[in-house]
């Protein structure tokens, strides 16, 4: 046995059971020398090979571990015997791209590999601090490349390959035969059973459709059949329901629907609705779209990133609870049928004697004065303010203003992204 190696990685894929059974093989063959010179028969008897020959305790490692199963059925109760026989020298990591068909081998009751995990984890996207390191770029620019990009490490490879970031968009994106133009539909053929409604719906709250009546009424369904649909999308990470600062998730009927993933987003902004001018070729068009819209649209991402930036997080010294978004009328002495009006950012700390009011701001120029006027308008008439509570206002800006009162909190890219 090689001691150097502690773990044994393989990667499935669509092959036949003993064509998979051959690979694995010779992925032992890395920790047992001329493990792969014996045809093996059965999964059960591999392991059972494999475990009487090893000398110290391994990880075996299953990648996209639904493919072995689709080969052979029989592979979660096979495993099942060997954990349950309490024989084994090594661990099993199963991991795999379909949350769905992991969900079903893991956490259905039925599946015999039900309860049988030490640990679960789900894989959340990379936060987007990291953006920096991966691209190498300034704090700006990591914003502009996570509002396009997300945070699916694969996502980050494939923009490295190309010099600019519209570059990378013009051949990744919206190139018919780009690597990502099929991305959506290919997640939810892996997530979901009935892909035709899910796309549906994306499509729908993509353009711009986010009350649950106008979801509806575009669908041409009744609002109450698409809870489940809904909940579904919102359990796998496509889209999330907000609801105003204050309001009771379960109970407020004014949630709005977004789509959650920074990639999903363009693809509905950006090429679903011109997909039949990109299948002739026009990327040159489509482009010129993209550009015009691109600033509003990564200024709704900062706008994300800013809220996560204050959830949880110390800000001179007061500890905020998660932030939200807030929209509904204030009652101006002016105003008297009220005004509407919205808050990008609102938090409360924790101990509910401080609440944080934010505008966010992706243009130039900017005059911080007049923001911070306008903010300050607002925050006067709020109904959620409770009596003796202190109010902290707080601009987060794309760039430093020319010009910049030393009362003013700003906070900048370099501070969000650190």
């Amino acid at each position: 046995m090689n001691s150097q190696e502690q773990a044994i990685y393989f990667l499935s894929d669509t092959s036949t059971e003993a064509v998979q059974r051959s690979a694995f093989a010779k992925s032992v063959a890395t920790v047992i020398d001329g493990f792969d010179k014996v045809i093996y028969p059965d999964w059960e008897s591999l392991f059972r090979s494999m475990n009487n020959q090893l000398s110290q305790r391994i990880m075996v490692c299953l990648d996209e571990f639904p493919y072995l199963v689709k080969s052979c059925e029989a592979l979660p109760s096979i495993i099942q015997k060997l954990l349950n026989e309490k024989i084994l020298k090594f661990d099993f990591v199963l991991c795999g791209s379909s949350q769905q068909l992991m969900h079903g081998y893991v956490l259905n009751r039925q599946s015999p590999l039900y309860g049988l995990a030490n640990e679960i984890i789900k894989m959340q996207p990379i936060a987007a601090q990291y953006m920096r390191e991966a691209m190498e770029c300034d704090a700006v620019q990591a914003v502009e490349e996570f509002a396009i990009w997300g945070g699916v490490p694969r996502y980050w490879e494939l923009r490295r390959d190309y010099p600019d970031t519209k570059t990378a968009i013009r051949k990744v994106l919206l190139d018919p035969q780009g690597s990502l133009m099929e991305e959506p539909q290919r997640l939810l053929r892996d997530d979901m059973r009935d892909t035709v409604q899910a796309l549906t719906l994306l499509t729908i709250i993509g353009n711009g459709a986010n009350k649950l009546s106008e979801i509806a009424s575009r669908a041409g369904k009744e609002a109450n059949s698409l809870s489940e649909p809904l909940g579904k999308l919102r359990d796998l990470g496509y889209i999330r329901r907000e609801v105003p600062f204050g309001d009771n998730p379960k109970k407020s009927k004014k949630g709005l629907y977004h789509i959650n993933d920074s990639l999903l987003r363009f693809h509905y902004q950006f090429i679903v609705p011109y997909r039949s001018i990109l299948e002739l070729g026009k990327i040159d068009t489509v482009m010129q779209v993209v550009e015009i819209q691109l600033p509003q649209f990564i200024g709704q991402c900062w706008e994300l990133l800013c809220r996560d930036y204050v959830s949880g997080n110390i800000i001179d010294g007061i500890a905020y609870n998660v932030a939200s978004r807030w929209w509904g009328k204030i009652f101006p002495p002016e105003e008297k049928n009220g005004k509407m009006v919205e808050l990008d950012v609102v938090a409360e700390s924790i101990d509910k004697k401080h609440i944080l009011i934010g505008e966010c701001k992706w243009t130039h120029n900017d005059s911080a004065d007049r923001l911070m006027e306008i903010l300050e308008q607002k925050a006067k008439y709020l109904p959620f303010i409770k009596k003796g509570q202190q109010v902290h206002l707080v601009l987060f800006m794309k760039e430093a203003p020319t010009y910049m009162n030393e009362e003013a909190k700003i906070l900048l890219p370099e501070d969000i992204m650190q």
